[in-house]
């Protein structure tokens, strides 16, 4: 009976050992800082970057930068170079920049978590939950003596999915590429960007509900305010303001604790100026048709799903490594594995060629294998994308790295961190 008891006991102790460590390999850790060499990287060869970031300021070609580089979880490169502000003052890593586009991969994975949840689905009209988007026209003609338009129905309505993935045909405003879409909309009222004004998302999509098209959904790809679109779509899912439910559901449970629409006074000092040369000095840039100081003045009540957050390198980083893990970081999963896949898989089918170095998914720019070839992008499925103010982020699932490198400038930069960090990354491994 004893030796019952016992071999019992024992096969309790095995399995509860055994349960402890399966609920432990699925919980991965949180970014931390490592050697190079723990993650196969080689120090001299990071080195390089350090190196780069150092010149670029020297020169006077960037006035700040922050660089991060992470592997297998572990953050082996985080550091600020120069200044933060036009006065001077020293930046520092964990200081806060507005990443403006690099809002809409946040945005996408609301939208997909409350996929999820069986809100909707993907090829769902935007119109069921947007009454005004029904009845949309593709752009026909344009009189520029008074900016007055006709239209053509189009031939099958916007989908959620087309929102995701830039091929609704809505336009982009103030920084639309056609030139009649920036005078229908300014004359519309729409907010396209940021804002300091009291204007909340939902009043800015019913007005973009009622003008042209680019082209029919799906179509082509052009770049959009869709994101925008689905801010309001989600608090009329969920029932939440958009600003809460980003904060609740993904900023609050990954501990991205300085990433917001809206920064509060008590953070107000870590944001980064934007800059601009002005014979040959960098000032700082000036109220233009926005305010470039909104994360911390104004109203703050239009969040742009689009282009609105602020945040810093580390919050992204733990950002895209939640997506690195196949949607769960730190024993918190925000996505499934399959959804991950969604998401991270072409959904644009051949708009960009056939034989395109990228694809576009669900929220990310997408490496392919004739991408992969040429270099400096990463391997096949590397998801990336930037941001209006210079930043810019790209993460490689097969070799497990993240890399961030944050500036906030406008107007003609002689900037390479753009192509060389991303070549220098690459150049790292050692294992």
């Amino acid at each position: 009976m004893k030796k019952l008891v016992l071999m019992a006991l024992v096969l309790f102790l095995a399995h509860s050992e055994f349960y402890a460590q399966t609920k432990s390999a699925q919980k991965s850790p949180r970014l931390e800082e490592a050697s190079c060499e723990s993650v196969g990287l080689s120090a001299e060869r990071v080195a390089r970057i350090d190196k780069m970031c150092t010149e670029e300021v020297q020169k006077g070609n960037l006035p700040g930068v922050v660089a991060l580089l992470a592997r297998n979880g572990k953050i082996v490169h985080w550091k600020a170079y120069g200044n933060a502000t036009a006065e001077g003052r020293e930046l520092k890593r964990d200081d806060i920049f507005r990443i403006a586009s690099q809002s809409k991969a946040i945005t996408s994975t609301a939208v997909m978590m409350l996929w999820e949840e069986g809100k909707f689905q993907l090829d769902d009209p935007i119109s069921k939950y947007i009454p005004e988007f029904k009845g949309q026209q593709v752009l026909k003609s344009f009189r520029y003596s008074d900016t007055t338009w006709t239209g053509e129905p189009v031939k099958n309505e916007i989908t959620i999915r087309h929102l995701l993935t830039h091929t609704s045909g809505i336009g982009y405003g103030v920084i639309d590429s056609d030139e009649r879409f920036k005078m229908i909309y300014q004359k519309a009222g729409t907010t396209d960007l940021f804002t300091t004004e009291n204007v909340t998302i939902g009043e800015s999509v019913k007005k973009l509900a009622k003008l042209p098209l680019h082209h029919n959904p799906g179509a082509q790809f052009t770049y959009s305010e869709g994101l925008d679109v689905l801010g309001y779509f989600i608090e009329i899912v969920s029932g939440m303001p958009f600003d809460e439910f980003l904060k609740t559901h993904i900023f609050d449970p990954l501990e991205m604790n300085d990433t917001r629409f809206y920064q509060p006074d008590s953070k107000a000092n870590r944001l980064v100026d934007v800059q601009h040369k002005v014979e040959g000095d960098w000032e700082k840039y000036p109220v233009t048709f926005y305010d470039p100081d909104y994360p911390v003045k104004g109203a703050k009540s239009f969040f742009s799903g689009g282009a609105g957050l602020s945040s810093t390198a580390k919050d992204y980083a733990v950002f895209l490594q939640m997506y690195l893990n196949g949607g769960e970081y730190n024993g918190i999963r925000l996505l499934s594995r399959k959804t991950v896949n969604v998401i991270l898989s072409n959904q644009i089918g051949d708009i960009w060629g056939a034989n395109s170095d990228n694809e576009f998914g669900l929220a990310f720019q997408l490496v392919t294998e004739k991408g992969q070839n040429k270099g400096a992008n990463g391997s096949t499925g590397t998801f990336s994308w930037g941001g209006y103010f210079n930043t810019q982020y790209f993460a490689d699932p097969e070799e497990n790295m993240i890399g961030i490198i944050m500036k906030q400038t406008q107007g003609p930069v002689n900037d390479v961190t753009g192509w060389k960090f991303k070549q220098l990354v690459f150049q790292t491994l050692d294992d």
